[in-house]
């Protein structure tokens, strides 16, 4: 039974020597944005300033960068896959990244020296999407497992984009394993997760690296509404390479002055949440079927890279029921008058459940302090996907599924 109270702990963990870091150098992220900008489908996602929610929530400013814009795909994820395997690509040419751009991935020349590979992947969706997406625009082919439960909708995205996909019976963390075994039983299978583990970091920091454009561009975008900085930024996670890649973008962007970090899972599956609780540096795992609405959020093993940066940078880990989500979902589609509507997915949605029960509710007064969220706050969230399950979207804006009351 999932809890239906937001679970909180701060930071105290020991740090480590803090080597995942440069993973996320400006350097790095500035490499996997030009890279997305030679793609001709490219355009900076919008920046929604939520301007009256957040006098209505107390807060000095609260922006949503919504993703529901990506590439065309109602997701975030393309960014990561299509950059590792442009990496990847890179790598067994004898080229840097920098050389390896769209033009090049879909020449003549490219067949030429590397032909085509298999990438695999496990997915909830959107991942998956973005592999399947980046394969076919670059003349690869892709291999897309996915977890017990997942809808119909989700996978016909992906068949769509001519991948060959699949429903397992199995949960993420397992159909993790099943695609990087089909990999290494396949000539030229190349595994693109966005899960580390021991042995397997290069194409995950890849993947966190890709995922920086989107940092990248909120940042620009703030500069733009004369917000040199976020003093706060909620963002989301899962395995936690989404989190560990902005984090690790914002800490070496502001070194002497990094926002407060406040990192979000699903309450079924809040593997970096019970890792902090325990706040001896060491990772935990959650198991089991990992049930929320929250399908992009539902991982149970943490990413090694991820947790490495998250422990030494965040601020605070949260454990979230489903419910808080369900109400992002509905005061991002309805906000204050005047204030533009972002449609966004249960996934994506969860940091403004979060920061307007935490700016609201007296039971989270602590929280609130502890944060220093305050009417000079400037906040900034991440709506990481849109109605990428446009039914379950229905059921939860239009007709009020999963209440705010936690019943």
């Amino acid at each position: 039974m999932e809890e239906s109270t937001l679970r909180w702990t701060l930071n105290t963990m020991p740090a480590s020597e803090d080597k995942n870091l440069p993973v996320m150098s400006l350097e790095n992220v500035a490499k996997a944005r030009a890279f997305h900008e030679s793609f001709p489908q490219y355009a900076v996602t919008p920046l929604a300033d939520l301007e009256g929610m957040a006098g209505n929530l107390g807060l000095a400013g609260l922006y949503v960068k919504d993703e529901s814009y990506r590439f065309g795909l109602n997701a975030f994820k393309v960014l990561g896959g299509s950059f590792a395997m442009a990496r990847y690509i890179a790598q067994q040419t004898g080229k840097d990244v920098s050389e390896t751009d769209f033009d090049y991935l879909t020449s003549d020349e490219l067949a030429n020296d590397f032909g085509q590979a298999t990438f695999f992947t496990a997915t909830d969706g959107n991942h998956g999407r973005g592999v399947a997406w980046a394969a076919q625009k670059l003349g690869q082919k892709a291999v897309v497992h996915m977890p017990k439960g997942t809808v119909a909708t989700r996978k016909e995205n992906i068949a769509k984009l001519g991948a060959d996909v699949t429903i397992e019976e199995l949960n993420y963390d397992d159909c993790v394993r099943l695609a990087a075994k089909e990999a290494d039983e396949t000539e030229r299978g190349v595994i693109v997760q966005d899960t580390a583990w021991d042995g397997y970091e290069e194409i995950p920091s890849w993947i966190m690296q890709g995922y920086g454009t989107m940092s990248s561009e909120a940042t620009e975008q703030l500069r733009a509404l004369e917000v040199n900085r976020p003093t706060h930024v909620f963002v989301q996670a899962g395995v936690g390479s989404l989190a560990s890649s902005v984090v690790g973008y914002f800490v070496n962007k502001f070194p002497s002055c990094p926002p407060k970090f406040v990192i979000m899972e699903a309450g079924a599956a809040d593997c970096l949440y019970q890792g902090a609780v325990a706040a001896d540096g060491d990772p935990r795992i959650v198991g089991g079927d990992l049930e929320t609405i929250m399908a992009g959020l539902a991982c149970g093993e943490p990413n090694t890279i991820g947790w490495d940066i998250l422990r030494n940078h965040a601020t605070a880990f949260l454990s979230c029921p489903d419910w808080m989500a369900a109400k992002g979902m509905r005061m991002l589609a309805a906000p204050v008058k005047g204030d533009p509507a972002v449609t966004s997915g249960e996934s994506g949605a969860i940091g403004m459940g979060v920061i307007a029960t935490v700016m609201t509710d007296p039971a989270y007064a602590e929280l609130k302090d502890a944060l220093g969220l305050d009417e000079s706050s400037q906040v900034l969230l991440f709506s990481t996907e849109g109605d990428t399950d446009p039914v379950r979207y229905h059921e939860i804006v239009w007709n009020g599924a999963y209440p705010s009351t936690g019943e």
